[in-house]
C-alpha cells in the first residue's frame, strides 16, 4: 500500500522522529504603553499564525515598560514617552518608532455626540487646571454656541500610572498653556490638580463611559472601541479637526527622524490646517548589548515583519503605520546598534 507523503510525515511526527518548526520557536516578551497595544495584539495574532512565534506583551503603561525592559526582566519595552539620547546612552539602550497615533479627549456629556463639542488647547489646559469647574462655563459656551451645555460639574479623568499617553498629553498642555508648564508640566506621571485616575487606556475609558459629565484623554482606538464621544480640538494653525488616520498623518509628515538623534521625536501641537494636534509616536526600547541575542533577533523579526505586512493592519486601527525611508533608517540602526557580547550584529538581514 502507497502511503500518502502528507500521512508519512504526520506518522513521523507523531513518533517523535520529526520535530515541528514551531518547537524551535524563541518566544518573546514586552511590556509598557498601552497605547499602541491594540494593533501590537493584532501582529502578535498574525505572527504567530505566520511564524509560530508568541508575544507576551504586557500592557502596563510605558513607565512599567522602561522599568522593565531597564532591569532586563523583558525582551523589549515600549513606550510613548521617547528617552532623550542621554538617557538611553545611560541605560545601555537604544529605540525606536513602531507606529503613530493620536490622543484624543473623550466627553460623557448628556446631548452631545462625536465631534460635536469645540474645544482648544487653553480650556482644555483649564479644565485640567481645575479653573474651569462646569460645562455650562462661558469660555466653553463661546466655543459652542449652538450646544445646549448642561449645568453639570465635569469630572476630569487621568491616568493613575506611569503612562506614555499622560506624555503626550501634558506635553501638548504644556506647549498650549504656560501655567499647565509652569504649575504641572509633562512626564509619564504628574501631580494632577484634579480628577480621578484610571489605570491604563482602559480604565480611563471605562471611567469615562461611565461617569456622566465625565472628560477623559485615551488613544484613539480606544474611544472607538468604547463609542466614546471625541471633541474637536482647535490646533496650531486655528482649525478645529477630529482625531483621524488622516489628522495623524498630517502631523506625522513634519517629523525628521533622519535628523533625530537616538530617534527622539515628539510631535505633538505640529503645524498644518488639518493636523490633530495631540498626535505621538510609540517607541520600542531594546539593549545595546543582548545578553540573548535569539531572542533580540526574533523581536527585531518580529518589527521587521510588522513594519512590512503589518501597514494595512496599523490602518484599520487609525494609527499610521512607518513610511518605508523611515523603515530603512529603523533598520540600519539595527545593524549598528544592537549587538551580541562578541561585537556581532544581531540583525543581519
Amino acid at each position: 500500500m502507497q502511503v500518502s507523503n502528507f500521512n508519512l510525515k504526520a506518522a513521523l511526527l507523531a513518533a517523535g522522529l520529526i520535530i515541528a518548526p514551531s518547537a524551535f520557536a524563541i518566544d518573546i516578551t514586552g511590556a509598557g504603553a498601552t497605547f499602541p497595544y491594540p494593533i501590537y495584539a493584532k501582529w502578535a495574532e498574525s505572527y504567530n499564525v505566520k511564524t509560530g512565534v508568541k508575544l507576551n506583551y504586557q500592557s502596563i503603561g510605558s513607565g512599567g515598560g522602561i522599568k522593565q525592559i531597564t532591569n532586563k526582566t523583558v525582551d523589549f519595552g515600549a513606550s510613548d514617552k521617547p528617552l532623550k539620547p542621554e538617557e538611553l546612552e545611560k541605560a545601555g539602550l537604544v529605540q525606536f518608532p513602531a507606529v503613530v497615533g493620536g490622543v484624543v479627549p473623550v466627553v460623557n456629556v448628556p446631548g452631545v455626540t462625536d465631534g460635536e463639542m469645540r474645544l482648544n488647547g487653553e480650556v482644555l489646559a483649564n479644565i485640567y487646571l481645575k479653573k474651569i469647574v462646569k460645562w455650562n462655563d462661558p469660555a466653553i459656551k463661546a466655543l459652542n454656541p449652538s450646544l445646549a451645555l448642561p449645568d453639570t460639574a465635569i469630572t476630569v479623568v487621568h491616568r493613575s500610572d506611569g503612562s506614555g499617553t499622560s506624555f503626550v498629553f501634558t506635553n501638548y498642555l504644556s506647549k498650549v498653556s504656560k501655567e499647565w508648564s509652569d504649575k504641572v508640566g509633562a512626564d509619564t506621571s504628574v501631580a494632577w490638580p484634579t480628577g480621578l485616575g484610571g489605570k491604563g487606556n482602559e480604565g480611563v475609558a471605562s471611567y469615562a463611559q461611565r461617569i456622566k459629565g465625565s472628560i477623559g484623554y485615551v488613544e484613539y482606538a480606544f474611544a472607538k472601541q468604547n463609542n466614546l464621544p471625541t471633541v474637536s480640538l482647535q490646533n496650531r494653525d486655528g482649525e478645529f479637526t477630529k482625531p483621524s488616520i488622516e489628522s495623524f498623518q498630517s502631523a506625522a509628515k513634519y517629523a525628521e527622524w533622519e535628523k533625530a538623534p537616538g530617534f527622539y521625536e515628539i510631535l505633538t501641537n505640529e503645524p498644518g490646517k488639518a493636523t490633530w494636534p495631540i498626535t505621538g509616536a510609540s517607541f520600542i526600547l531594546m539593549h545595546k548589548i543582548q545578553d540573548k541575542p535569539l531572542n533580540g533577533a526574533e523581536v527585531l523579526k518580529f518589527f521587521d515583519w510588522s513594519y512590512t505586512n503589518g501597514a494595512l493592519m496599523a490602518k484599520g486601527l487609525d494609527y499610521v503605520p512607518m513610511p518605508d525611508n523611515v523603515v530603512k533608517l529603523i533598520e540600519t540602526s539595527w545593524k549598528t546598534n544592537i549587538k551580541s557580547k562578541d561585537g556581532a550584529a544581531v540583525w543581519t538581514k
